[in-house]
């Protein structure tokens, strides 16, 4: 299992797009992706349950990945936060 510490760092937080940003790039891996925020866990895979989470700017949030290509997409998942969704 894999790890990670992701900060919201847009302005507009995660909404629609980044949602779908995120379920799409998640869906190029085999593993299982999730995404924590408080106590609630969401799968990545799915645009509306990222969108649920109401993940606003500067919402630290825990990914975890595991099974096959696990490293690699907490890699680019990583990576499209800190690129702030390509928006700013």
């Amino acid at each position: 299992m894999t790890e990670k510490i992701l900060t919201v760092k847009n302005r507009a937080g995660i909404h629609a797009r980044p949602a779908a940003l995120i379920a799409q790039l998640a869906n190029k891996y085999p593993c299982e992706i999730t995404i924590e925020k408080d106590s609630a866990t969401v799968n990545a895979k799915s645009i509306m349950g990222v969108i649920t989470m109401a993940a606003s700017y500067n919402t630290v949030l825990t990914l975890k990945t595991d099974g096959e290509g696990e490293s690699e997409a907490a890699e680019a998942i990583l990576a499209l936060f800190e690129s702030k969704f390509e928006e700013e």
